[in-house]
């Protein structure tokens, strides 16, 4: 009854991420509501399996326009060889570089993703972010970078870097079944607790920033009838403040 033990695991983990992490999920929310209605703009990378909760919160129904995804060629699980990945992210130089390509401006907001945090790639994202004056949200496991050693010659992990921190609580090395039967624990968390935190943040951002008098731009269910006008009203904001990452600029930025 694997299956079982898993859900009941993940019931716990939601408990205990509502019970020690809302307060954190309603400072970065703050964050980033604080920053759209002064002008900038949102990011969000991660990468490779924690690139997910990234793709889960763009161009999706319910999900706010605002975010504008970077996608990193060679770290995503849809290009191969795979271990190409491992490689790239471990690689010094390599998350600077990438991250002067963006384009970002100082006020901007990034949130980065990396459970274990101690890669050379989401480390050196946070360190140029925070360099050029973004407010940088990480989310990772503390648990998890607080078990393994940093592999930046820094010595740093990516958290360090960040203004906000959001725990996925995910354990070392992920997986959360052991069973005597089996080579190796199953059953990671990482993904979806991250999908589901950053749908809780979305959520939370959108309310402030309806407090803070900017309308948020929200995507309508393509495959639902009706809202003809408000599919309309996207459309036009997408081609008038639309970025080259698929997102929108900040209603209030001056074009």
């Amino acid at each position: 009854m694997l299956a079982k033990r898993y859900l009941d695991t993940a019931l716990e983990l939601i408990q205990r991420l509502q019970d020690s992490q809302l307060g954190n999920i309603e400072q970065a929310a703050e964050v980033i509501a604080q920053a759209i209605a002064d002008g900038h703009t949102l990011y969000a990378w991660g990468g490779p399996h924690s690139s997910l909760p990234v793709q889960d919160i763009f161009w999706r129904a319910g999900g706010l326009a605002l975010v504008n995804p970077i996608f990193t060629h060679g770290l995503s699980l849809e290009v191969g060889p795979i271990y190409l990945t491992s490689f790239l992210e471990r690689t010094e130089g390599a998350g600077r570089e990438f991250f002067g390509q963006i384009g970002a401006e100082a006020g901007d907001v990034i949130i980065l993703i990396s459970t274990s945090g101690r890669n050379a790639f989401p480390i050196e994202m946070a360190m140029s972010a925070r360099e050029a004056g973004l407010k940088v949200i990480g989310l990772t496991s503390m648990t998890y970078t607080n078990s393994v050693e940093s592999r930046h010659s820094s010595g740093a992990k990516m958290y360090e870097y960040c203004d906000v921190v959001l725990d996925n609580l995910t354990v070392p090395g992920d997986a959360v079944l052991e069973d005597e039967r089996l080579p190796q624990k199953v059953g990671p968390t990482s993904g979806w607790m991250g999908c589901l935190m950053l749908q809780a943040l979305m959520a939370e951002v959108a309310e402030r920033l309806v407090e803070k008098e900017v309308v948020p731009p929200i995507y309508f269910a393509l495959n639902l009838d009706g809202q003809e006008e408000y599919v309309h009203y996207l459309d036009d904001l997408r081609r008038e403040r639309g970025t080259k990452f698929g997102g929108i600029y900040s209603p209030r930025r001056k074009m």
